[in-house]
């Protein structure tokens, strides 16, 4: 969208595929990164949902050459905390604050409150496209990631470590699951791609259960 270039943004960074893909829609449209914002998880000491422990995600920060502000929260101050944190970046020059959601509405209304209580616009640049397309692309653009949790009441965790293929998109399509994982089947961490000058490095512990959950929780540094 051309209406959007040359604006300054933050973008709402998960370190999963939908986020840096937004991430990397946004560059290339001509929008200025000014900073990803990513939620901390207090209780749990990594952030939100998907699980990066702080060092690896200030090496991702390095290696996007982006700075990342971590906006440390416990659940019930989540939306209050978010929303401090678009206003310091409203009053930096920020206009627009990216999103990776792709169509559930519920997400959409989230965000989009968050942002008019700050005064800064939403924008999610994949909403409403095909969730098969923007894994193909995601893939095609040469990004890497891992997929790093898995919901086992919606497929099996045979994938769980795998990096995120189109072979891999179709097992899991062909398992009845989302192929995109945007119904929470799957997450993933994504350590490569156009807009990463370098690899980051990480490694994995021991698969922990919880709950449907399997989960390969991420470390730093890797081994």
């Amino acid at each position: 969208m051309t209406k959007y270039k040359g604006k300054k943004f933050i973008a709402s960074y998960s370190g999963g595929k939908d986020s840096v893909l937004a991430l990397y829609r946004a560059i290339k449209q001509g929008m200025l990164p000014l900073s990803l914002i990513t939620t901390y998880n207090t209780d749990e000491g990594r952030t939100w949902f998907h699980g990066i422990p702080k060092p690896l995600l200030l090496n991702v920060s390095k290696a996007l050459e982006i700075p990342v502000k971590i906006v440390k929260t416990n659940g019930s101050e989540y939306a209050v905390n978010f929303e401090k944190a678009l206003c310091e970046f409203r009053d930096a020059g920020a206009k627009v604050c990216v999103f990776g959601d792709i169509d559930i509405e519920e997400h959409l209304q989230w965000c989009t409150q968050r942002c008019c209580n700050a005064g800064i616009e939403p924008y999610s640049p994949l909403w409403k496209e095909s969730r098969r397309q923007l894994v193909y692309e995601f893939i095609d653009s040469g990004f890497i990631a891992n997929i790093t949790v898995v919901d086992t009441k919606q497929m099996k965790d045979k994938h769980l470590g795998s990096i995120l293929t189109k072979k891999v998109a179709d097992s899991i399509d062909a398992q009845g699951a989302d192929v995109c994982g945007e119904n929470g089947e799957y997450h993933t961490f994504v350590s490569d791609g156009p807009i990463f000058q370098n690899a980051v490095e990480f490694s994995f512990k021991e698969k922990i259960r919880i709950g449907n959950y399997s989960i390969l929780p991420l470390d730093y540094p890797a081994v």
